[in-house]
């Protein structure tokens, strides 16, 4: 059987060979979603910012979503994986006002709204590229609001759907108005959930100030990070184990500089260790401030206004900002003698997640979603729903037990899902449209001419917008098209999968399962993908201060998107931990390619047998380690891990394939000297083949590019309508008498050998001692290791021949 021309050009893997490719997946529509065909998998793809830059943990785990796919595809199913972008919220307004040099506050609502929009236009398509650059098989890449088309979250037919969500929850009667103290970001102008707040760590001052026993006149130390809120101040309490206080229950404090009277009492609150041990609860300086008022019934001053600056019952401080406010009162007390000391300590202060900006405890009037009567629900929820890896549950466990209130869900923003409710300006009954559509109340009147109630004609439009994560949550019914299309939403519900990182948990996760149910009655989704962060090479946290940011448009344009493909998937399992970020390692991605390239390069020099032919001990034994290689590739693609598949085919293909099998049959498959007969050639040639192209289709999910490549210019054919491989049975039950690592070991020691008596492979070696095992496979090592004379034995031993083939 003569050689011919290998089907593959060139002796390495370019990046060149990319951009064809992208474009032939992009024409020919080949992952357009197709409804009725197919069972149906679902991903709820997290909607990426279109203002913010694609950063390399985007690129890393969307890329592995695209792996989910992209198997789930050649596994046979119709894949939903559409790709949204989030246009919606804060994070759009903050970006507008930086833009504009503008305040969101100070900006007529139209005028400000055409600035979000003109800024959203502007911004870059940056994600959409970099997505397109690395190979992603989204259904489209195009705008399209049906199923498996390009979405955007500031929609009409989005925003109607938020808005159908919040009508269906007032019908059932979880949607209810009130005036609680809520979390306030003065920057933002707006309340925020528990679930958008964060901690930092911050040197602060801790003033010692003295306070005045009515009864006694005597003077104790109170001390406090927060003295502007002295006048707020209710009760002083201190802890009941604590003997030297004991004297003052019942007696009355005199707030300095106030003159106002509070009582003092115990209270398990009150911590010994810190301070003096006497506490000023007053409201609010923070959480246990909010608990202790609404455990004690007690009415709060509030003494901050929602620009930040402090209100008329702070007396003196009015009109200033809060930091202002506190440097002006403790001038005063030490104008006064009132401060005894200042401490340096570290304080946890709550900030806004998005401006950074210290949070304050304000008494707003909000809309709520009920969601305390939910948590039984929800844990359930949470325990039976599969978690990859098992252990990010607990996160979403840890977050619904903390809850202590329902979720406020009205902000008072622009650029958001407006709230669609109006009232009656006579008995102010909220006028609640029907579903399907999406309503502007700020520019349109109700669908109705009549208050149902008192029958008057004018109304007040609601003008507050829907918190962001009150329209996010809602991606996986939009997705399904609930309501839109109750059939394909019935026969497709629960989601499939939803992936997205462990820090959104406690609010597109959790938010995303609340509505679900309490819309649904049902789980909504089937599996939970939670993934953790990319750090540099030296395990830090990316940011721009550091200057150590890795660009993906950078990684691309550099390597290519196939070796970066590759190391995603090598790095690690980014389910189970952070992973770190190297250019070197992805570099060395690029190596394997040019081995897959050349072993493939070399296969395709060999016509393809028409037959089988007669298999060889050794073409069984190649034939079942792949076959546990499809074993474990399916078992491990099924939990939606691709790094222990990934290590295994790169071992499989550059050790067990090239370095051993391929040497081992290589004169079998040239036949240059006619010893081998029809059949066991054929055999060699066939076994070659058929190994190649199990390895491309199993490989096919991780490196799109190269195995499209390399399946395409072999067998003429797109290995993504390809199925993927089963084992086999047969070569399941074949027994081999020795092992792999048997085999490995033998050919390592006589190449060693060799290598360390300065000889090149070819050397003959004159004599050759293995253990019986080996004698199915005589030929094999006869021919490859130029064996003499081959003997069996309990040891092994290697004589070699005569020195003229040193290396040169």
């Amino acid at each position: 059987m003569e050689q011919k021309e290998p089907l593959l050009s060139g002796t390495r893997w370019e990046k060149e060979f990319e951009e064809p490719i992208r474009a032939h997946w992009k024409d020919s529509g080949m992952f357009a979603f197709r409804e009725g065909r197919k069972p149906v998998f679902s991903i709820d793809t997290p909607p990426p910012y279109v203002n913010a830059p694609v950063h390399i943990g985007h690129a890393v785990t969307y890329t592995i979503m695209d792996m989910i796919a992209r198997y789930k595809r050649m596994r046979g199913f119709e894949v939903l994986f559409p790709l949204g972008l989030d246009r919606n919220g804060l994070p759009i307004e903050v970006a507008a006002e930086k833009k504009f040099n503008v305040s969101m506050s100070a900006t007529p609502r139209e005028e400000f709204l055409k600035l979000c929009e003109k800024m959203l236009e502007e911004s870059s398509s940056e994600s959409i590229d970099v997505f397109y650059k690395l190979g992603h098989s989204y259904n489209s890449w195009i705008r399209d609001d049906k199923a498996g088309g390009m979405y955007y979250t500031d929609s009409p037919s989005y925003r109607a759907l938020t808005q159908s969500t919040f009508i269906g929850l007032w019908n059932k009667g979880l949607i209810y108005p009130d005036e609680k103290v809520n979390n306030y970001c003065p920057h933002c102008r707006t309340t925020i959930a528990d679930s958008e707040i964060d901690y930092r760590e911050a040197p602060t001052d801790f003033y010692h100030i003295k306070f005045r026993v009515k009864e006694t006149a005597e003077t104790v130390i109170i001390a406090t990070t927060r003295p502007e809120l002295l006048m707020t101040c209710a009760m002083i309490i201190y802890n009941p184990n604590d003997a030297k206080y004991a004297h003052l229950n019942g007696r009355t404090a005199v707030i300095p500089l106030f003159h106002k009277e509070v009582p003092l009492k115990p209270h398990p609150y009150a911590k010994m260790e810190s301070g003096s041990g006497l506490v000023m609860m007053c409201s609010f300086g923070d959480y246990t401030d909010i608990r202790f008022f609404r455990e004690a019934g007690l009415k709060p001053v509030i003494a901050i206004k929602e620009d930040g600056t402090m209100n008329e019952n702070a007396g003196f401080l009015a009109g200033l900002p809060v930091k202002e406010a506190r440097k002006r009162v403790v001038e005063e007390l030490e104008r006064h003698d009132l401060l005894d000391k200042v401490q340096k300590i570290s304080h946890k202060i709550p900030i806004c997640e998005r401006s950074k900006t210290p949070v304050e405890f304000i008494s707003l009037p909000e809309y709520y979603v009920k969601q305390l009567d939910f948590k039984e629900e929800m844990l359930d929820i949470a325990k039976k729903t599969k978690f990859f890896a098992p252990k990010s549950r607990q996160i979403l466990l840890d977050w619904i037990n903390a809850l202590s209130m329902d979720w406020a869900i009205s902000r008072k923003r622009y650029y958001a899902t407006e709230i669609p409710l109006w009232y009656c300006k006579n008995c102010l009954q909220p006028i609640v449209p029907p579903k399907g559509k999406y309503y502007r109340p700020w520019k349109e009147r109700p669908p109705v001419k009549k208050c149902p109630r008192c029958e008057n004609i004018e109304f007040t439009p609601e003008e507050r917008v829907f918190d962001t994560w009150f329209d996010s949550s809602i991606s996986p019914l939009y997705i399904l098209r609930y309501l839109e299309n109750p059939k394909f939403f019935h026969n497709s519900v629960p989601c499939s999968l939803r992936p997205q990182g462990k820090e959104i948990v406690r609010t597109w996760l959790y938010y995303s399962l609340l509505r679900a149910h309490q819309l649904t009655g049902n789980p909504i989704f089937d599996n939970i993908w939670i993934h953790y962060h990319v750090l540099d090479e030296r395990g830090i946290k990316m940011s721009k201060s550091l200057g150590n940011v890795i660009n993906p448009h950078e990684i691309v344009g550099r390597f290519g998107a196939e070796p970066f493909r590759i190391w995603c998937a090598l790095e690690g399992n980014i389910t189970e931990g952070d992973i770190k970020c190297s250019l070197d390692r992805i570099e060395a991605g690029s190596k394997f390619l040019t081995k897959l390239w050349n072993v493939a390069r070399f296969i395709s020099m060999f016509p393809k047998p028409k037959a089988e032919g007669e298999l060889q001990e050794i073409d069984k034994w190649i034939l079942k380690e792949l076959n546990k290689l499809i074993e474990l590739t399916r078992n491990n693609y099924d939990e939606f891990n691709f790094n222990r598949p990934a290590q295994e085919i790169r071992h499989f293909i550059w050790e067990t394939l090239a370095s051993h099998y391929l040497e081992l049959i290589k004169r079998r498959a040239y036949n240059h000297d006619g010893k081998f007969a029809k059949g066991q050639q054929e055999a060699a040639i066939s076994t070659l083949y058929h190994v190649l192209e199990k390895v491309l289709l199993l490989l096919s999910p991780i490196g799109c590019f190269s195995t499209h490549k390399i399946y395409g210019d072999i067998w003429k054919a797109d290995i993504e309508s390809q199925p993927f491989p089963k084992p086999d049975k047969k070569a399941s039950s074949w027994r081999i008498p020795f092992t792999t690592e048997d085999l490995m070991q033998l050919n390592g020691r006589i190449w060693k050998h060799k290598k360390d008596k300065g000889l090149s492979l070819k050397a003959p070696v004159k004599k050759l001692v293995v253990r019986r095992k080996f004698k199915p496979i005589a030929h094999e090592i006869i021919s490859t290791h130029h064996v003499q004379s081959l003997k069996y034995g309990s040891r092994f031993h290697m004589t070699l021949g005569d020195a003229e083939h040193k290396k040169k």
